[in-house]
């Protein structure tokens, strides 16, 4: 049996791994040094690199002595492994700080211009791209609409000049290529980069990273694209050092997100994650995916328009019936939020009984999660300043009371882009978690060449 001792007092409680040695327990009873393997050596090395990565990327900037203090390590660890970061240019120093009690330290923090990474959404209605240097600073951004009756292969073109675009835009900034972040609307099998099946695009099992890795020479990064913007929520947004979060990504659908203990949950097969589905009303509204009564169905974007749109012809009156020339089928999410803002009872009563059941399905994740926050993202954030009063009294009323209490429901920061910005957090997520303490080398694409018919 193998035990991680700590090295200060030699007791077998639980202690980090970066702080502790490797013992064995003898057929006597007593401990002896185990001799770590290179393998081992290496694997802790990388621990300890990605902790003071992190470290940086939430706390800058630090000395190494405050690194020492915030990760644990040792001061010799600390500043050996600063030592291999500011040769591979990953981080920098920027200056002495004077602390109360003695030596000025040398403060230290991520390097901007240590690369760039590409996000990339690629919806039913668009197309976004976003170029970021190392702190996830956007250095350009575009967002194309898309047509509903456009093929696979033309989306994928369009997507991939943009990509193009981008790189070209780091490469004249001198910046190295660190990789390309994908978020797309449906199951994905992230360990070989291959969408599965997105029922709202109709497409099946296609092979993203393949496809990409080859046109771009880089690392690609594919995930389900509320799968993305949890983890962007987690590294840029309101959910920033929430270790367990649920984040709703409203667009066509309703997807979520689950991170615990600051990483995705992907489940058994990748598939977690699919809140929208869960059935809530047995025998209701038809679904994208087949069934019926799912979740989205009751509280999804396409549920908002259709309780409006039955009620305008129910002949209830409304400022959206002007607001459309009278045209329902113009009807969409952000018409209603403009008319809840002027007070339009119609609207605000709709996103009132959206919010009620919201909340109902966001106390069930909550008594199974034990979330820190419920993020709310895509149209659901729009609507936050009319839906969040009735979920979170809702979710008090419904979740078991510790959970219930503890739980903070909470509109996405960055709205319309969460999604593209975290694809940017899976190319920089794979870096600081996984540091491979060798140089980056910089990498230029290939020329664009139209590779698919």
């Amino acid at each position: 049996m193998i035990y991680f001792v700590c090295r200060h007092n030699k007791q077998t409680r639980p202690a980090p791994l970066f702080a502790c040695s490797l013992w064995q327990l003898s057929p006597g009873g007593s401990y002896l040094l185990a001799r770590p393997s290179t393998a081992d050596q290496v694997l802790v090395r990388k621990l300890n690199t990605s902790r003071v990565l992190n470290c940086l990327r939430t706390h800058r900037p630090l000395s190494r002595a405050g690194l020492s203090t915030a990760t644990g390590l040792n001061r010799s660890t600390v500043s050996r492994l600063i030592g291999q970061l500011l040769e591979e240019g990953l981080v920098r120093e920027i200056g002495l700080h004077q602390s109360s009690k003695g030596r000025p330290g040398m403060l230290l923090e991520l390097k901007p211009e240590a690369g760039c990474a590409v996000g990339v959404e690629i919806g039913v209605d668009l197309v976004s791209v976003v170029l970021t240097d190392f702190v996830a600073k956007v250095l350009w951004r575009e967002r194309v609409s898309a047509d509903s009756q456009d093929t696979q292969a033309a989306i994928l073109q369009r997507a991939e000049a943009l990509v193009q675009e981008a790189l070209e835009v780091g490469q004249s900034r001198g910046l190295r290529h660190l990789g390309i972040g994908l978020g797309v609307p449906g199951l994905v099998d992230f360990g070989e980069g291959c969408l599965v099946f997105a029922p709202n695009l109709g497409w099946r099992d296609v092979p993203l990273r393949e496809i990409w890795g080859r046109r771009f020479d880089l690392p690609v990064y594919v995930e389900n694209e509320a799968n993305a913007a949890a983890l962007g929520e987690y590294y840029f947004g309101v959910a920033r050092d929430v270790q367990s979060l649920i984040y709703l990504s409203a667009g066509i659908g309703l997807g979520g997100g689950i991170i615990i203990n600051g990483r995705l949950f992907r489940g058994s097969c990748g598939c977690a994650g699919e809140v929208g589905h869960m059935t809530i009303e047995p025998g209701g509204q038809l679904c994208g995916c087949g069934k019926r009564g799912c979740w989205e169905t009751v509280v999804g974007p396409r549920a908002i328009v259709r309780r409006v749109r039955e009620a305008l012809e129910g002949g209830g009156e409304s400022l959206i019936h002007d607001l459309v020339d009278g045209d329902l089928d113009r009807i969409d999410v952000d018409l209603v939020v403009q008319a809840a803002e002027s007070g339009d009872p119609l609207a605000k009563g709709a996103l009132g009984e959206i919010s009620v059941q919201l909340g109902i399905g966001i106390a069930n994740l909550v008594n199974i999660f034990n979330p820190e926050m419920v993020v709310l993202g895509g149209a659901l954030s729009l609507a936050s300043p009319f839906l969040l009063p009735v979920i979170n009294e809702t979710v008090r009323e419904h979740a078991l009371a510790r959970p219930g209490e503890i739980v903070e429901v909470s509109a996405s920061a960055h709205g319309a882009d969460t999604c593209v910005m975290g694809a940017v957090a899976l190319v920089l997520d794979e870096i600081l978690r996984e540091p491979s303490l060798s140089p980056l080398a910089p990498r230029v694409p290939p020329a664009l060449v139209p590779q698919l018919k």
